[in-house]
C-alpha cells in the first residue's frame, strides 16, 4: 500500500533550516506529550553529503499509526546549502545536533526509531550510544564501524577487480586527476559491483547522485572523491568504543556483495548488546533497492516487534 506524504517543510537550525517529509499517520512523542500507537521512523541517509531521495522507498513502512520521516542532512537537497563552509565546520557533531533538533523539531523525540545508511548508520549509532529518553530501537544499514576498517576493506576490494581497473585508479589518485573520464569509467567497475548491482539504477538513487554532484561540498570535505578513496575529515572516524553503550533493541542489515564488508559490520554484531544482524545475499550496498521486498519484510517484522515488545533473541551471530 503507498501511503502518500501528509506534510513536509524545514525546521530552523542555528541560522539555517533542515528540510524533513512525514508520511504517514500521526506517530511518536513529543516534548509535549500526545501519545501514540507506534514509534516514528526516522531515515537517516548516507554520504555525507547525499540526500534522502534514494531512501524514498522506505514510506512504504508508514500506515495509519506509523509515521516514517525522512530529512535532507545540511549541505545538500532541500536544505541549506553552505559551499564555502570549511573543513571545520563539517563534524559530526554537528549532524548530531541536526538530528536532535529534527526530532524536536517534527515532534518525535519522545518516540523514534532510527534507521541510518552507510554514513547515516555511523551517525545514528553515535547518536544512540548517548542513549536518549526516546529512542525506542535502532537499524544499522550498510554501515562500516570504523572508517580504518572501511579504508583496510577497500583495498581488499579494490584488489580483486578485473585486470588492470585498481592501477587505474591508483595512476589517477596518485596523480590528483580524480575527476577524469578514465578514473570515472573505473569508478564505475567498483560501484556496479559493490554499491548498487541493479542496472540500470533506479531513479531515485540517481536522484541522490545527482544531488551530490550538484554540490559536492560536504562529500568531498568529509569522504573524499568516492567511497574507496576516503581522504577526508572521516578518514580515522570510529565508533567502536561506543557501541556497548547502545541499550535499544538493534538490527544490523548489509549486503552479501556490500562496500561495507562483513568485517567493517561486525563490530556492530559483537559489540551492541541487544543486536541481530541480517545479510540480503543478492544485494550490495543497496538491499532496500535491490531487494526491496525482502528487506521491507525484515524491517517490518523488527517494528513490528518493537511496538509489541516481543521478538526471538537478537545475540549476535
Amino acid at each position: 500500500m503507498t501511503v502518500a506524504p501528509r506534510a513536509q517543510g524545514w525546521v530552523p537550525f542555528r541560522d539555517h533550516r533542515t528540510w524533513y517529509r512525514l508520511t504517514g499517520g500521526t506517530s511518536g512523542t513529543g516534548t509535549s506529550g500526545g501519545a501514540a500507537p507506534a514509534p516514528a521512523l526516522v531515515v537517516v541517509h548516507g554520504g555525507p553529503g547525499s540526500t534522502h531521495d534514494y531512501l524514498t522507498n522506505l514510506a512504504a513502512l508508514a500506515g495509519p499509526g506509523r509515521t516514517v520521516v525522512h530529512y535532507d542532512q545540511l549541505g545538500n537537497g532541500a536544505s541549506s546549502h553552505l559551499p564555502d563552509a570549511g573543513a571545520d565546520f563539517w563534524t559530526v557533531d554537528l549532524f548530531l545536533a541536526e538530528l536532535d533538533n529534527l526530532l524536536t523539531g517534527v515532534g518525535v523525540d519522545g518516540n523514534y526509531v532510527l534507521f541510518g545508511h552507510s554514513w547515516g548508520g555511523v551517525l545514528s549509532a553515535a547518536h544512540a550510544a548517548r542513549r536518549p529518553a526516546g529512542l525506542r530501537g535502532l537499524v544499522i544499514a550498510d554501515s562500516p564501524a570504523s572508517y580504518r576498517l572501511w579504508r583496510q576493506e577497500m583495498a581488499v576490494l579494490r584488489a580483486a577487480l578485473p585486470p588492470g581497473v585498481d592501477a587505474i585508479l591508483r595512476a589517477h589518485e596518485t596523480a590528483g586527476t580524480t575527476d577524469s573520464r578514465a578514473y570515472t569509467q573505473a569508478v564505475q567497475i567498483f560501484n556496479d559491483r559493490h554499491v548498487c548491482r541493479i542496472k540500470p539504477w533506479p531513479p531515485e538513487y540517481v536522484a541522490s547522485l545527482m544531488e551530490l554532484s550538484n554540490d559536492p561540498t560536504v562529500y568531498h570535505t568529509m569522504n573524499g572523491p568516492n567511497e574507496f578513496h576516503v581522504v577526508g575529515t572521516l578518514k580515522d572516524l570510529s565508533v567502536e568504543d561506543v557501541l556497548p553503550d547502545i541499550d535499544v533493541p538493534t538490527l544490523v542489515i548489509s549486503g552479501r556483495y556490500d562496500e561495507a564488508t562483513e568485517v567493517t559490520v561486525r563490530p556492530f554484531a559483537d559489540l551492541i548488546p541487544d543486536v541481530r544482524w541480517e545479510i540480503f545475499e543478492e544485494s550490495s550496498h543497496m538491499p532496500h533497492l535491490e531487494e526491496p521486498e525482502l528487506c521491507r519484510s525484515v524491517l517490518r517484522n523488527f517494528l513490528d516487534e518493537l511496538e509489541s515488545g516481543t521478538g526471538p533473541d537478537r545475540a549476535p551471530r
